[in-house]
């Protein structure tokens, strides 16, 4: 489970999050949108550590994040896999050292298990017999699901994906949804995803949260926020734009 309370953090003058709170439940799938500049990524680095609020909590599992060693942040880590917007695979390691990384890292030395789980995860991503190749010689679309092999090789209680369809065409960014919907069945993980494709918020979060300016302004239902009467969530799940509000 996952505590979000009264979460603040600002860099500079610019106030970020403002108060935000809000819980995971084991096993759910909640979707987090809103305009870039919002904090979705950076509310999303407070989950697993990577940056510390000014005030207020982070508990996985009744775990404050707050105040940890960077030590203990690292066992804490190991709950989650992540993919990013990038993939960002490691250039110099084939496919399969690349999904194999974080295994490794957290101590495994058996090759033989190390293999299995690696080709299972490729299997699961449809990318059987890549192995050896080098991210250089796959699409936007392989690389896409190597980081997703690799986000889940080491079996995580919690996923973390950053804008996972950014930068890819429609068809494969419906492959990727299917795939972490897929994921997400198969191994019953909690997943939160922050993203701008409303069709991908639509299809993985059973939850929405909307963050506006640094606040949660909606916290519903998938069907509640789709179907939303606010005038300010509609303009959003239908993109349109108010130029009062638009930077240029």
């Amino acid at each position: 489970m996952i505590e979000v309370k009264n979460l603040c953090k600002s860099f500079g003058a610019s106030l970020v999050l403002n108060q935000v709170g809000f819980e995971v439940e084991e096993g759910e799938s909640i979707a987090i949108i809103g305009r870039s500049g919002t904090g979705k990524s950076v509310l999303i680095k407070h989950l697993i550590g990577l940056i510390a609020p000014d005030s207020g909590q982070v508990k996985v599992d009744g775990q404050n994040l707050v105040g940890m060693s960077e030590r203990e942040l690292l066992l804490i880590r190991q709950k989650f896999g992540m993919l990013f917007q990038g993939a960002a695979l490691f250039d110099s390691l084939n496919v399969a050292e690349n999904i194999a990384f974080p295994l490794r890292r957290t101590g495994c030395s058996d090759e033989s298990d190390i293999e299995r789980r690696v080709d299972e995860v490729l299997n699961l991503v449809e990318l059987s017999g890549t192995n050896l190749k080098m991210p250089s010689e796959l699409s936007g679309g392989m690389q896409k699901r190597v980081g997703l092999a690799r986000a889940i090789v080491h079996r995580p209680q919690i996923i973390l994906y950053d804008e996972p369809t950014t930068g890819l065409d429609p068809i494969v960014s419906d492959s990727i949804d299917q795939l972490m919907m897929r994921v997400r069945d198969k191994y019953h993980i909690t997943s939160i995803v922050v993203t701008h494709d409303m069709r991908c918020a639509r299809r993985l979060g059973q939850r929405i949260i909307y963050l506006r300016e640094g606040q949660v302004y909606l916290d519903a239902s998938a069907e509640e926020v789709f179907n939303s009467k606010d005038e300010l969530v509609g303009k959003f799940i239908r993109g349109e734009a108010d130029l009062k509000e638009v930077e240029f």
